[in-house]
């Protein structure tokens, strides 16, 4: 395994830095016109904030089969669907995030964003199965170099209120490299083709670009 190179946000996300700073600043007024208990509140507050927009670095396992679990958090999914964006028969591998994971998205795979989906919706718990088709998401279409096509969807969840997707249809996409932050909850689907090897179940943890979600079996 080798540390992912060029990281470009170390330890804390730079999508957290005006929240931080915000509940920094308004934890140190109420410490200094209050005190008291307001202030221990207001720090607690600040701590959650802290620690919700960490965004460390990872080692990227080697194999060019790999496919790389999105984000970190819980499998809530493993199931043969049709991918709604790509209209195949695929395997969906879904991934749960609460409050207290890490919420910056890597690339499972290596490979070129051939197109990308947004679409407004609802704000159901992004642990329900329905979350996948009715909250808001972004989807991506990424295309191996051996031609495997992968489709990677944020998903806003209950309490999330903004996606962000940091690329674009055209950009190239390395195994592990960040592409984009959901704020405050949600759930990450990846849709596979049904060849694949999965390697992980139901209620399993799993971690960001470090987890091998499964394995590409027609990669050569």
């Amino acid at each position: 395994m080798t540390p992912q190179s060029q990281y470009p946000h170390p330890i804390i996300a730079r999508e957290g830095w005006p929240f931080i700073a915000g509940s920094i600043i308004l934890a140190s007024l109420v410490t200094i016109l209050g005190g008291g208990l307001w202030a221990i509140l207001f720090w607690i507050i600040a701590i959650f904030v802290l620690q919700f927009f960490r965004d460390p670095p990872r080692k990227i396992p080697q194999g060019r089969n790999n496919i790389l679990s999105p984000a970190d958090g819980r499998i809530v999914a493993v199931e043969k669907v049709e991918d709604p964006y790509l209209k195949r028969d695929a395997i969906k591998v879904s991934v749960f995030m609460n409050v207290f994971n890490v919420h910056s998205n890597r690339s499972p795979i290596e490979g070129e964003v051939r197109d990308k989906w947004y679409f407004p919706g609802k704000f159901f718990n992004a642990d329900l199965p329905k979350a996948s088709l009715e909250n808001e998401r972004n989807a991506l279409w990424i295309k191996t170099n051996d031609g495997v096509d992968v489709t990677c969807v944020q998903v806003a969840g209950l309490i999330a209120k903004r996606i962000l997707c940091h690329v674009k249809p055209g950009e190239h996409l390395t195994r592990g490299q960040r592409f984009g932050f959901i704020r405050f909850g949600s759930r990450v689907d990846v849709y596979l083709p049904l060849t694949t090897k999965i390697n992980v179940s139901i209620g399993d943890k799993v971690f960001a670009t470090s987890t091998i979600l499964a394995e590409l079996r027609n990669a050569t």
